[in-house]
């Protein structure tokens, strides 16, 4: 959590407007990636979902996760994943994909240790 004289992480990636540019292109990355997608469960999520609300509820997310004021108003990590059977190596093809929007924003690694921290503490949850 912020002080008065240490920034949140949410303040510190540039707030709603920059974390929803970079949950935008991460989920652009996602919903295409051919690992992913070679999970029949998986692809068939990518196309159950709508685009732009499963943006909404990955900025909600990411955004309540680093300190900002928003509330996550999703399903938690277990029910939403609970039956895509996501392995390890599909969970690696997911970081991957984040670590290329990290690199396309030149996110500094700060920040990206303190996002895969938060990231790596949902795994339990979805990976079987």
């Amino acid at each position: 959590m912020a002080t008065h004289d240490s920034p949140s992480l949410y303040e510190r990636l540039g707030g709603v407007y920059s974390i929803a540019t970079m949950v935008d292109d991460f989920i652009d990355r996602i919903m295409v990636d051919p690992q992913l997608n070679a999970n029949p469960r998986v692809d068939e999520a990518h196309h159950r979902v709508s685009p732009p609300g499963f943006k909404y509820l990955v900025t909600e997310m990411v955004c309540w996760a680093t300190g900002g004021p928003q509330k996550y108003t999703g399903r938690s990590m277990k029910e939403s994943h609970k039956d895509l059977m996501i392995t390890a190596a599909e969970w690696e093809a997911f970081l991957d994909d984040l670590q290329q929007t990290f690199d396309k924003f030149a996110v500094p690694q700060t920040e990206q240790a303190e996002i895969k921290a938060i990231v790596d503490s949902t795994r339990a949850d979805i990976v079987v």
